[in-house]
């Protein structure tokens, strides 16, 4: 996944899981009527919350999209403010030439 369709459309369904697997008051897919957002940029979703939100929950549930959709290998979810998530490709290349270099 390298292009920008891909990226696109990747953000598109991670929003659509958002939506439907974000728990308010213990009821998924309803947002609490305007009590969470979420918003879609180019390459970013934000999720704005009117009621204390645990990050952690944010990125459990990143994780469990990536896991559905078999990118879970690819790519991996790393804070990168105190505030946010950003999604990170593994560094694959570093793998292979230390397998190189014990040969």
């Amino acid at each position: 996944p390298d292009s920008c369709n891909d990226t696109c459309t990747c953000l598109l369904l991670l929003e659509q899981f958002l939506q439907e697997r974000i728990k308010v008051n213990g009821k998924a897919g309803n947002l609490g009527g305007g009590v969470v957002s979420i918003e879609r940029s180019k390459s970013k979703i934000a999720v704005n919350s009117e009621v204390p939100f645990s990050k952690r929950y944010l990125k459990y549930l990143t994780k469990k999209y990536l896991k559905k959709n078999n990118l879970r290998d690819w790519l991996r979810v790393v804070a990168n403010t105190k505030e946010s998530y950003e999604l990170r490709y593994f560094q694959i290349n570093q793998d292979e030439e230390e397998e190189e270099d014990e040969d």
